[in-house]
């Protein structure tokens, strides 16, 4: 590698001004779906908390979140090599995030937060009862799986989208209130999950080719995410340039994809030339 040339600011200062902000982003929290009485959603209805208010107010009130974040478990194997110690990797772990929210002065988002980690222990009816007891819900039952954050710019058409699976409240933190000086009053919880899912991972975003971030379907629609998006026909050649060294006369066989009557024989070979053999070539 040279050594590093001078630049002038001019060249550097384009790359600091197109950095992303910290201060638009979005929460939208969903909750599982269940037709049963006893249901999250219907816990919460009772409680006063609706869905409108979990579907577009609770994630607007989320005063700050974080993009969560990832780490790799490892292992050390010694003795496969002499005197070199090796390190590979066997579980990824997904850390908690913490949000915190600003509470409304009829209290839905402490009660959002409240009650749904009231119901994950499946509370009685009757918390002043002396026979006061847990019984668990099922975790499908009050685990979220669409709950989402999106990171976006200014002008809306850059993001980048956080999917969370098995997510829900596993600490509600302290309040502190005070005398002294009125601020608004802030909740903060611990969330933890199972694992996200990073980029659109929606059934349109799939259709269009561009789920989980996937780049080769923006011109092109590709089926499945763009799982055959390194298919040479369907790559954007303007976008990464002309596909050299393939063509007709190099392929490794010869009359394929002809209808060709006349030449019925196929002679198939490798790239070098060497004959493999001959068939007919079904049309």
């Amino acid at each position: 590698m040279p050594a590093p040339r001078p630049r002038s600011i001019s060249d550097l200062l384009p790359r600091f001004q197109n950095v992303a902000q910290s201060s638009q982003y979005l929460v939208k929290f969903a909750l599982p779906h269940s037709f049963e009485r006893n249901g999250l959603r219907s816990y919460l209805r009772r409680k006063g908390v609706n869905d409108r208010f979990i579907l577009e107010d609770a994630g607007l009130l989320c005063s700050n979140a974080v993009l969560p974040g990832s780490a790799l478990a490892s292992v050390d194997t010694r003795g496969n090599f002499q005197g070199v110690i090796e390190r590979f990797a066997h579980t990824r772990n997904f850390t908690q995030i913490n949000l915190e929210f600003y509470v409304d002065n009829e209290y839905k988002s402490m009660k959002f937060l409240e009650h749904w980690i009231e119901y994950i222990t499946g509370a009685v009816s009757d918390p002043s009862r002396n026979a006061y007891h847990f019984e668990l819900n099922y975790p499908e039952e009050y685990k979220s799986n669409e709950t989402k954050i999106v990171k976006f710019e200014r002008d809306h058409n850059r993001f980048l989208e956080y999917r969370f699976i098995g997510l829900f409240p596993l600490a509600l933190n302290s309040t502190r209130v005070s005398y002294q000086g009125s601020q608004v009053l802030k909740a903060s919880a611990s969330f933890s999950f199972d694992r996200y899912i990073c980029g659109e991972s929606s059934s349109l975003a799939r259709d269009l080719g561009r789920a989980f971030n996937e780049i080769f379907g923006l011109s092109n629609p590709i089926k499945d995410g763009g799982s055959v998006a390194n298919s040479t026909n369907i790559i954007n050649q303007s976008a990464y340039g002309p596909i050299r060294g393939v063509s007709k006369s190099n392929l490794p066989y010869s009359g394929a994809g002809s209808n060709n009557s006349s030449n019925p024989n196929g002679a198939v070979a490798t790239l070098g030339g060497t004959s493999l053999g001959s068939g007919n070539i079904i049309s």
